[in-house]
């Protein structure tokens, strides 16, 4: 991006998407101060408030964020880290309740395994549809979303369900299944640190190591990596289909070991897609996407107080959440037209 540091496009793009949302919430009747001071007090208001609502709820945006980020690398369009988020908090939970491990330091791990190995498990399909038979993975993904959906609704009101059968959901996991909290009297827990571990060793990877430079070879042009750098372009994109999925499927487990402590339909908001703008808003950068994943936990833990306080409905919030997304684009077409013109005087 020429003419600016990414970050301060992705600055650039938040200031826009605030100046659109205030002109659109005073046509809709509502204060844009009003709505605002409400979003900023329900995300910042207080340290209890941006730790145990802000970076709780951004730590499965983080982690789906970097799941969408790896994959885009590496030229993957892994549309299902909603699926594979799924997938994981299943097999975690089916680990946690059905393996008899009582030790945290024996049944932590593995169900952190299953969650792992399940959503790279569910990105081999489309990832084996991609390189083996030339299927498109935005599909493949998309539509593996759904049977992760029907497949989680099925196991909760079936073979998972809690033993009372009153509710859609299965018992409660072990105390040894959970994440521990990091600071005492708040809900943030450990997965808040893990994926910031995550962000770090992707970065290194990515900059450091040959393997990251084939994933990045591979985003730039196939063809290209292939003849130039004389390896096989397929096994690099099998490994950033897989590890995606295990990052997107640690996030599932995470939320189910950190905070609800059991599986029900609708675990997920939309995570899985909201990584997608994440990713983009960050510019594909692992270091970036912890702070945009935070930007849209502040979004979704203010939304609820933008509804209390100022009356503005909570899709509003997803609405904006769209506008960030608009405007990184309009922001980067911008400056690559800026970068031209300067580039031609």
């Amino acid at each position: 991006m020429s003419g600016l540091r990414p970050a301060a496009a992705a600055t650039a793009a938040l200031v826009a998407t605030l100046a659109i949302a205030a002109a659109l919430l005073a046509v809709g009747g509502y204060s844009p101060g009003v709505a605002f001071t409400a979003l900023a007090r329900g995300a910042f208001g207080s340290w209890d408030l941006f730790v145990s609502f802000t970076l709780v709820r951004a730590t499965p945006l983080l982690l789906t964020g970097l799941a969408v980020a790896l994959a885009f690398r590496a030229h993957v369009w892994n549309i299902g880290a909603e699926g594979q988020l799924h997938a994981g908090a299943l097999a975690g939970v089916a680990v946690a309740i059905f393996l008899p491990l009582a030790h945290p330091l024996l049944l932590l791990p593995a169900t952190l395994l299953a969650g792992a190995a399940a959503g790279a498990l569910w990105a081999s399909v489309p990832a084996a549809m991609k390189t083996r038979m030339g299927v498109g993975e935005v599909i493949t993904t998309l539509l593996m979303n759904f049977v992760a959906l029907f497949l989680a609704q099925f196991l909760v009101q079936g073979p998972l369900r809690e033993a009372r059968g009153v509710f859609n959901q299965t018992d409660e996991i072990p105390a040894a299944a959970r994440l521990p909290t990091l600071l005492p009297d708040t809900r943030l827990h450990l997965g808040f640190l893990i994926g910031i571990a995550i962000a770090v060793a992707l970065w290194l990877y990515l900059t450091r190591t040959p393997g990251g430079f084939r994933i990045r070879a591979v985003g730039a042009s196939v063809r290209a990596a292939e003849v130039s750098g004389r390896f096989r372009a397929e096994p690099v994109i099998w490994r950033a289909f897989l590890a995606s999925g295990a990052i997107a499927g640690l996030a599932g487990w995470i939320q189910v070991s950190g905070i609800t402590h059991r599986m029900y339909e609708g675990l997920s908001p939309g995570w899985g897609y909201t990584a997608i703008a994440v990713a983009l808003l960050a510019r594909l950068h692992p270091l970036a996407v912890v702070l945009t994943a935070i930007v849209f936990g502040a979004l979704s833990a203010g939304g609820a107080a933008m509804q209390r306080e100022a009356g503005v409905p909570d899709v509003w919030v997803r609405g904006i959440e769209a506008l960030v997304i608009l405007a990184v684009l309009a922001v980067d077409k911008g400056l690559q037209v800026l970068g031209r013109r300067g580039s031609r005087a």
